[in-house]
């Protein structure tokens, strides 16, 4: 008795072993297929694009025959790599489509980290289905094992000990074809290398300054690299001035003398038109450390048409913010519905016209009710503008009112919170839109309570609708807004100029004043 447990026991360990060994050699392999085989569609820079996991440890960009390919090592783990492959875009001027590429480039963080989210979800998805297999082939192998019984398991079992000729040359043959099978199945797409060389871009381009990202780059040498030298070159260009102005202006703002907050005291960061211009987004950064802001507030028109190409602009902001809560509303200019459902995607707490509570700010606040294009200006007639302003602002004002205790109204243009400004339920309003400051103005309303507003400056420098550009187009500003107890009690504006300085305004306190029953007496009827 004693003997046959211990038998029956290591019987049992080999059995989950032999099971173990067998999901594991259906799923390793099914799961690498699946990913070496896998496409993802997604947006980078101003293209459409597919991405393509590799195991050859770099990340490779292919913009088609007018660009040569580009590629440097991705520094993944396991040596995984990146097949991009750039689409069409809305941008058809093939040098201005260059020169925007570019200027991306120059602030990469936003676009790699999207394109690490679609790996690792294609790794993920890989790994689910090669479970899924492998556990059914466990499943498989108990229900055969059941099936075939012991007897059968038996002779089976002292056949295989003493196999007949025919029985060794059929199991070799067998195991041959599915291995080859499983080796045809498992094998990534045939390289696309050809007799491409790579060498670095230095060789090809020598006047090129050292760069950490160019240092590394490599280029394919041939026809392709030389007829497109001009266009290229300009790309360079571009990427390198880009890359020394905002260096220069964030390495400016760590000096700037932002006031830092007290004991109790909470700070945030106002954002707002940027229009694309990540440029200014680690220079942004730089002043939300500075201030340790805890907040960031942004006030819309993160782009320029609200086109599902700009989607690297939110990409960015979501990038460099990434460990700050980022409360937001939609502009005129990016209503369309693909920013407003990226700023969602990217963890923003996009306001909807119902008071939330972050960081202890009681905010309130919703998205712009009109959108534009770049040249087709606003949607809809003037009145229609007007009066979807004038209801935003009726709403905003009655959900103040009711609340009682709102601390700011964020919007994306001042038309949409006069009358809430006016009523006494909200001591502060932040806007943008006008890509100049305004204020801050105070107005006591017929409670007593005391609402200031404030209207910040473009922080991307926009001209109009545009500001993505190798350096700021016009002054560009960002806005310190001090809380304590849930209540703003100091603004500090810091203005960026296209020479590359920076003027961190004067603290200006708020006074506080006593919070009214609800504000009842100025809520809007109707």
């Amino acid at each position: 008795m004693s003997e046959s447990q211990p038998t029956s026991r290591t019987t049992r360990v080999v059995s989950v072993v032999v099971l173990v060994l067998l999901g594991l050699v259906a799923a390793v392999p099914t799961a690498y297929t699946t990913f070496v085989h896998s496409e993802r569609a997604i947006t980078i820079g101003a293209h459409d694009a597919t991405v393509r996991p590799t195991f050859d440890g770099f990340a490779r960009i292919d913009s088609g025959t007018l660009i040569p390919e580009i590629r440097l090592p991705a520094g993944a783990p396991a040596g995984v790599g990146v097949d991009i492959r750039l689409g069409d875009s809305e941008v058809t001027d093939i040098e201005s489509l260059v020169a925007r590429d570019a200027v991306i480039a120059s602030q990469p963080e936003g676009e790699i980290a999207a394109i690490r989210s679609s790996l690792t979800s294609m790794a993920l998805d890989a790994a689910m289905r090669g479970l899924g297999v492998g556990i059914i082939t466990v499943l498989v192998g108990l229900l055969a094992w059941w099936a075939v019984g012991q007897t059968r398991r038996g002779a089976i079992w002292a056949a295989a000990r003493h196999p007949h000729r025919r029985q060794v040359a059929g199991a070799v043959v067998v195991s041959s074809v599915l291995l080859a099978s499983l080796a045809l199945v498992a094998a990534p797409d045939r390289p696309r290398d050809g007799n491409q060389t790579w060498v670095p871009i230095a060789s090809v381009f020598p006047n090129l300054p050292s760069d950490p990202v160019l240092d590394r780059l490599e280029i394919v040498e041939g026809g392709a690299t030389a007829g497109s030298r001009a266009i290229v070159e300009g790309a360079l260009t571009t990427y390198r001035t880009s890359v020394a102005f905002y260096g220069r202006l964030a390495e400016t703002a760590r000096t700037a003398d932002v006031r830092m907050p007290q004991e109790g005291e909470t700070t945030a960061l106002v954002v707002t038109d940027r229009h694309d211009n990540i440029g200014m987004d680690p220079v942004a950064r730089v002043i939300a450390d500075r201030a340790r802001a805890k907040v960031l507030i942004d006030l819309g028109d993160d782009t320029s048409n609200g086109a599902s190409w700009e989607k690297f602009s939110i990409n960015s902001l979501a990038r460099e913010f990434r460990d700050v809560e980022i409360v937001s509303v939609a502009g005129n200019h990016d209503t369309g519905g693909d920013v407003q459902e990226q700023m969602v995607d990217k963890g923003f707490r996009l306001l909807d016209g119902e008071p939330v509570t972050v960081e202890g700010i009681r905010f309130l606040g919703s998205s712009d009710p009109r959108s534009s294009g770049l040249t087709a200006g606003y949607l809809g007639d003037e009145a229609t503008n007007t009066a979807a302003l004038k209801k935003q602002d009726a709403e905003l004002t009655k959900a103040a009112c009711d609340a009682g205790d709102v601390s700011v109204i964020a919007v994306h243009s001042p038309s949409s919170a006069k009358q809430a400004a006016a009523s006494g339920c909200v001591d502060l309003v932040l806007s943008g839109h006008l890509h100049r400051p305004v204020g801050p103005e105070s107005t006591v309303g017929a409670n007593g309570r005391t609402t200031t507003t404030l209207t910040t400056a473009s922080t991307g420098g926009a001209v109009y609708a545009f500001a993505l550009g190798s350096k700021l187009r016009r002054e560009a500003q960002v806005t310190v807004v001090t809380f304590a107890d849930g209540k703003a009690v100091g603004l500090q504006p810091v203005t960026f100029r296209p020479g590359g300085t920076i003027e961190v305004a004067d603290y200006q306190p708020l006074t506080p004043s006593p919070r009214g029953d609800g504000g009842s007496a100025s809520s809007p009827r109707g």
